[in-house]
């Protein structure tokens, strides 16, 4: 999310109705909550036409806006947790990202495959320094064609959903677990896909 270097991403994903009435993260034990700031994140993600990426659970992605624009390569690391690694933002996929994935394209192209929109609502959580973030996610998604397919021209019927998404700048599982408990408590439930792009592929 805020930390724009290459890292592990410690986070848990929840999803959440519409009406979904966000909870006091003020309450959470040992930390404060800071103001929620909005922000609007669009971003396209890159795979092969046929998927390769997303299948060994790697995305790679082009996003604007926020504290972290530019380009995302997430790869599994364990559970709840990946290995994100930033690029500054460019037209082109980057070299190195390409580089780190070419076994798994094994020679064919990385094209848009999709686009979303979200707004989020991001609250930071901090002792002496910050410790977490909770973003609160309403997300609007759009699978293209991909080169390639007879699928048409252009973009497919978006999908919208809202969700919430707890990441830890830190391994920290006592403020992990309480804050799925609060969240848990207000309405949210686990989510069923670790990431947005899964959910919209699969749906």
């Amino acid at each position: 999310m805020a930390d724009q270097g290459d890292h592990l991403e410690i986070e848990q994903k929840f999803e959440v109705d519409a009406g979904f009435g966000r909870p006091d993260f003020g309450a959470l034990p040992g930390v404060t909550a800071a103001a929620p700031v909005t922000y609007h994140l669009a971003a396209t993600y890159y795979d092969t036409a046929d998927t390769r990426l997303a299948s060994a659970k790697i995305t790679l992605r082009r996003r604007t806006g926020g504290t972290d624009e530019g380009w995302h390569l997430k790869l599994p690391a364990g559970m709840d947790t990946r290995r994100e690694l930033h690029e500054p933002l460019s037209e082109h996929v980057p070299d190195r990202f390409a580089a780190q994935v070419a076994e798994v394209t094994a020679g064919a192209p990385l094209v848009p495959i999709a686009t979303l929109a979200t707004e989020r609502t991001a609250v930071t959580l901090a002792t002496s320094a910050p410790v977490a973030e909770v973003a609160d996610d309403v997300v609007t998604a759009r699978r293209l064609a991909a080169a390639g397919t007879d699928a048409g021209a252009g973009a497919r019927e978006p999908l919208r959903w809202r969700e919430i998404e707890v990441e830890l700048l830190e391994p920290d599982p006592e403020l992990q677990a309480a804050a799925a408990r609060l969240l848990r408590a207000a309405g949210a439930r686990p989510a069923g896909k670790a990431s947005k792009l899964a959910r919209l592929l699969d749906s």
